[in-house]
């Protein structure tokens, strides 16, 4: 791993937001999902959540570009993902149209924050609508009546960057992200193939240098060398 990109690495983990998340209900086309997970790491996000129709368990069919980069985690249920967004302390918004939904701008976003996105065909599903803490609309003034999930998800997340970078929440000198979730990043990005075998191998990652490589004992390379 050159220096260039090591650093390029650590800059990027210093800026991830653990309190801003989405969760995908339902979604079911691979290009918007991508899309949307292409957006949550432009806009800083370490992790987005999913609860995945019955026909789609796995992201197989999304590109691994963005993915590489932002965590997603499985729910079985929004009940499920819900309740452990609350647990963390979010306050947990859906993407609805009622009497008592509010523009997505007036909203605080450097709170921490969910945003849940229903599925293309049929939108938030009646039980996040009543679990969620509060609806929001992107307001249309045009013949149509709603965005495309993914452009949806971009235009209320670039509404929270634009908050968080106001209040200085990108400006980190160190991460949020546990040691262990930056080392194991730095290490599976910088040196993807060596940590395809040690993951195979069960062996540990080793320490990285101030440059990113390896700091690892004999032992330890002669185990990755074994057939």
């Amino acid at each position: 791993m050159n220096l260039e990109r090591y650093q390029r690495i650590q800059q990027v983990l210093k800026t991830r937001q653990t309190d801003l998340t989405l969760c995908l209900e339902e979604v079911h086309k691979p290009n918007n999902v991508s899309a949307v997970i292409r957006t949550a790491d432009a806009t800083g996000l370490h992790k987005v959540h999913a609860v995945w129709p019955n026909e789609m368990r796995t992201l197989g069919h999304t590109s691994a570009g963005a993915r590489n980069w932002v965590e997603v985690e499985t729910h079985d249920s929004i009940a499920e993902a819900i309740q452990e967004l609350k647990n963390q302390g979010m306050q947990v918004l859906v993407t609805n149209l009622s009497d008592t939904a509010v523009d997505f701008r007036e909203i605080d976003y450097t709170k921490p924050t969910a945003i849940i996105l229903g599925s293309e065909k049929i939108g938030a599903s009646e039980q996040a609508k009543q679990l969620a803490d509060q609806d929001i609309i992107i307001p249309m003034i045009g013949m149509v009546q709603s965005l495309n999930v993914s452009v949806a998800s971009a235009v209320i997340l670039y509404e929270a960057q634009r908050q968080r970078d106001a209040a200085g929440m990108y400006d980190k000198q160190h991460s949020a992200l546990p040691e262990e979730t930056i080392h194991r990043t730095l290490f599976e990005r910088g040196h993807p193939v060596l940590a395809k075998v040690a993951k195979r191998k069960g062996l540990p990652y080793p320490p990285l240098d101030d440059e990113g490589q390896i700091v690892a004992d004999e032992a330890w390379w002669k185990e990755m060398q074994k057939k």
